[in-house]
């Protein structure tokens, strides 16, 4: 099955009035985007893609989000390649007192919480509930969830404020 010459015509223009609109713009990389889109249409069956112009638009910027994720991806470092200068060797002496006074203020901040948002906090957060699975469980909206969870975390970070490395 092929497309008829009128849809043939229809995605070809399209992609001449894309290509113009990238080149226009000076960016290499959505014309090259658009180019790779086109060849795996041709490559595959054209026939089969009901919707030629939508999927070359969708394939065009797919493949930009891609690349800018490629590219903007971090360089990790493990850390036993890193040398002994740039991270310390041992934990300073004080860091079990730290995370001690952390966590007891965490505990206080939990404390604080009105029942249903330490309930709905805890099960996401500790317990990996969904906010589905937790509106099913205690009978109420997701969006009610997803209130309580805010007013959560908000409240947490406020207390837990001093405890953030400057």
């Amino acid at each position: 099955m092929s497309l008829p010459p009128k849809a043939r015509k229809d995605w070809l223009a399209h992609y001449a009035d894309m290509i113009g609109k990238w080149r226009g713009r000076g960016r290499e990389d959505g014309e090259d985007a658009m180019h790779d889109t086109v060849l795996g249409m041709l490559e595959g069956d054209v026939a089969a893609i009901y919707d030629p112009r939508a999927y070359m638009s969708r394939g065009t910027s797919n493949r930009l989000v891609s690349w800018h994720r490629h590219i903007n991806t971090l360089d990790i470092t493990s850390l036993d390649d890193m040398p002994g200068g740039e991270h310390p060797a041992t934990p300073p002496a004080d860091n079990g007192i730290r995370f001690q006074q952390l966590a007891d203020e965490l505990v206080r901040a939990l404390e604080d919480l009105p029942p249903k948002c330490r309930q709905v906090y805890l099960r996401c957060r500790l317990e990996g509930w969904t906010h589905t699975e937790i509106a099913q469980e205690m009978g109420i909206s997701r969006s009610m969830v997803e209130k309580y969870m805010t007013r959560s975390v908000r409240h947490i970070n406020d207390r837990l404020q001093h405890h953030a490395p400057l």
